[in-house]
């Protein structure tokens, strides 16, 4: 059953909302990847949002119409194939919210299960939603590990972030790599490429929690969210303004009768 983990206190006034899915919240949480909802939420709470997480698990239906962001986290291929069985119940509504421009931010395992499948250390094929067209094959004694660096042309943005997977993920010609590799392995270890960007799905095979050390993704996957549901027009304080150290107690330059939806 669907169940809230986390929320904003409400002992601040919040002009705005947003409510975020924990795909497997309870079994994908390789290398402490659940630190990127709480980087999700510092971000949003700064932009003066309430948010609230629920964690969407085994035999939950997924509402693509009651969340506006999405976390799915990487698990160790046991969990991702006990996932992977449930996905297919999934994947009508995950779909619709993929296309129809839902922000979501999908690390290692999620990444992979969102393809069309993963090849597992043992050999084992595991079908993914089929959704996006990347696949994964594996590799004899062998995983990318380290730091990695990475840099995004669209946005003129560079990440930072370790790496740790042994599954090697190749992009379709429909989908951009979230950045080219200035050092590190990638996907693949071949193509200089990491991770994935379609639509406003973005994956990536950093943990450490990847959000953690880049703030520019977070600000960017958070504020996207925002833009999908109140407009373009939405009056957000900046990058410069949520990275500081303090927070206004109210947003007042904010509008101050924004609904909760």
């Amino acid at each position: 059953m669907t169940y809230t983990s986390l929320q904003s206190t409400i002992q601040k006034k919040y002009p705005y909302s947003l409510r975020i899915a924990h795909l497997y919240g309870n079994l994908m949480n390789t290398y402490g990847d659940n630190g990127n909802v709480l980087m999700m939420k510092y971000v949003a709470e700064k932009l003066g949002v309430y948010v609230t997480v629920d964690i969407v698990s085994i035999d939950d239906n997924f509402d693509d119409n009651a969340y506006h962001l999405v976390f799915f986290g990487g698990g160790q291929d046991y969990e991702q194939s006990i996932v992977a069985k449930d996905l297919p119940k999934k994947r009508t509504t995950l779909k619709r919210y993929i296309q129809n421009n839902g922000v979501i931010l999908a690390i290692c395992g999620g990444f992979q299960l969102l393809g069309q499948y993963y090849i597992q250390a043992n050999g084992e094929k595991i079908n993914g939603t089929g959704i996006m067209k990347h696949y994964t094959l594996n590799q004899e004694n062998n995983r990318y590990i380290g730091d990695i660096k990475i840099h995004n042309e669209e946005f003129d943005e560079t990440y930072y972030g370790f790496e740790n997977h042994q599954g090697r993920t190749f992009l379709s010609d429909e989908e951009k790599p979230l950045g080219k590799v200035i050092y590190g392995n990638g996907n693949n270890g071949k193509d200089s490429e990491e991770g994935v960007h379609y639509k406003n799905v973005f994956g990536s095979y950093f943990h450490g929690p990847i959000l953690s050390r880049n703030a520019n993704l977070a600000y960017r996957l958070v504020t996207t969210a925002l833009k999908n549901k109140y407009g373009n027009n939405i009056q957000l304080a900046s990058y410069e303004t949520v990275l500081s150290s303090e927070t206004p107690e109210e947003y007042e330059d904010v509008k101050s009768k924004a609904e909760f939806q």
